[in-house]
């Protein structure tokens, strides 16, 4: 018997559920405090501004914390690393869950920021462990936990919100976490560990300086103001500390990072593509609930209440998961970049049917779940990407580094639609709410920006050969036994 089939396909199946399960569960933190957002001030007995950072500290340390996760699996273990990353995401939950002020619920919440780098290296995992038949469609639904996690979350974040003590979010995620850490205990086997030379804790450092200063400048940019000295100078510092970093790597013979393989054309065009789809992927996010929660007054809402409006975005969580599934069989009979280009495209004309669509409910879901299809397919779509063109040493790293550009995609998305929407409001009452005009304007960015992520996907080169072939290496008789 081949090693490939040592692993029968319910253990598969059980690894795969595990892993997604943890990609969902942390996709799911990211969102959990969106209901809380207009009551954090209250709820912190802080300003506004204050309680702004509890969402700011996840979104820095997220971005530091992915990148450095990918090179610590690749050397130390994927699954220790990822074991790691959940125990820091539950005792950031129990750290909130205690929380009544401003400082221990930012302290919490950026220890939340660590499990970033689970999706990326539940991909490597698999890559490792799985069969070659089974790692095309595992992937896929891996990669597009991320959003689909955040569908679910909305809704459910709402209705714990309304119904009881708001400390219950941050308890329950807690059990959440205890529970897939102990199944990935129990059931993901640990690899053997293929990454080669020593952790470059210096360019973690610099790499780490670097992305803090660009991802705070983006995301705070528009309370400081984008052209104030505080985010100039953190743009400014971030060019010069990512060109520090990027000279560093070159030089060194063990990088964090290893920028060449990053150049090549496969691997830097699907980055490039995954800031872009990022970039789309969110501003549905953004723009979505406030269509269904704006009052009619302003002539285009749809006054929808906070719940009902998670309601309505949950069965785009659904469509993303069965539309995953089936972008892994095309990837697998046509090459990933096929896959890319029609989630591309197929987001862009999501956005071009909002036009006609947003006036009513309905519409709003029709149009959620199109863009959501083409989410789930490019997103499924990536990771095969990059698998086909690294080496299985860089594999974790590699998968980082993706997850990352995708991360700056949704910042740089919430700053875009953020000045829009600003920028372009309505009078109803004594508030400015943002303007049918505004929101029209963001879809019409949105799509445009999916069309530069088709333009993005013709620059990848030929047909990208199936990350599911017998060139992935095949689970070793090591795991099988250690699954035993």
């Amino acid at each position: 018997m081949s090693t490939s089939s040592t692993r029968s396909a319910p253990a598969s199946g059980a690894i795969v559920g595990v892993l997604a399960a943890a990609g969902i569960m942390v996709s799911l933190m990211q969102t959990l405090i969106v209901p809380l957002i207009p009551e954090l001030p209250e709820l912190l007995h802080t300003s506004a501004s204050n309680a702004s950072w509890a969402i700011t500290s996840t979104l820095l340390v997220g971005a530091v914390a992915t990148p450095v996760a990918g090179r610590l699996g690749d050397l130390y273990g994927k699954r220790l690393v990822l074991n790691i990353s959940l125990v820091v995401m539950t005792v950031g939950s129990l750290v909130c869950a205690l929380s009544d002020s401003v400082t221990p619920m930012v302290t919490g919440r950026a220890l939340q920021g660590v499990s970033m780098g689970v999706i990326p290296l539940g991909i490597s995992v698999m890559r490792d462990v799985l069969p070659p038949q089974r790692l095309g469609s595992a992937m896929a639904i891996m990669s597009s936990s991320l959003g689909i996690g955040g569908a679910l979350g909305l809704p459910v974040a709402a209705i714990v919100a309304e119904k009881t003590d708001w400390h219950a979010l941050f308890w329950a995620s807690a059990v959440l976490g205890v529970v897939v850490l102990a199944l990935i205990l129990l059931i993901v086997p640990a690899a053997e560990v293929r990454g080669t030379g020593t952790f470059d804790a210096i360019g973690a450092l610099v790499l780490s300086g670097g992305l803090a200063c660009l991802m705070l400048a983006v995301s705070k940019g528009g309370d400081w103001g984008w052209g104030s000295h505080t985010t100039l100078g953190l743009f400014g510092a971030s060019v010069v500390l990512l060109l520090a970093w990027a000279v560093w790597e070159l030089r060194r013979s063990s990088p964090l990072i290893d920028l060449r393989t990053s150049a090549r054309r496969p691997v830097l065009m699907t980055n490039l593509a995954s800031i872009v789809v990022g970039f789309a992927m969110y501003s549905s996010q953004l723009i979505i609930p406030q269509l269904l929660q704006l009052p009619k007054a302003t002539g285009f809402g749809l006054g929808q209440s906070m719940l009902a409006s998670g309601l309505w975005m949950a069965p785009s969580g659904i469509v993303m998961m069965i539309a995953s599934s089936y972008a892994a069989k095309i990837s697998a009979a046509r090459g990933p970049k096929v896959s890319l280009l029609a989630g591309s495209l197929v987001i862009a004309v999501g956005y071009a049917l909002a036009l006609p669509l947003m006036k009513n409910v309905w519409g709003v879901l029709a149009f959620s779940c199109v863009v959501t299809v083409g989410v789930g397919f490019a997103f499924a779509s990536m990771p095969a990407l990059i698998m086909s063109s690294v080496p299985p040493t860089e594999t974790a790293a590699a998968n980082g580094l993706n997850s990352l550009m995708r991360a700056i995609g949704t910042s740089s998305s919430a700053a875009v639609v953020g000045v829009i929407l600003a920028h372009m409001t309505v009078k109803v009452g004594p508030m400015a709410l943002p303007s049918e005009n505004g929101v029209r304007a963001v879809l019409l960015v949105s799509a445009g920006v999916a069309i530069v992520a088709a333009l993005v996907v013709l620059a990848i080169p030929g047909r990208e050969r199936p990350a599911a072939q017998p060139a992935v290496a095949p689970p070793l008789k090591a795991d099988a036994a250690s699954a035993n």
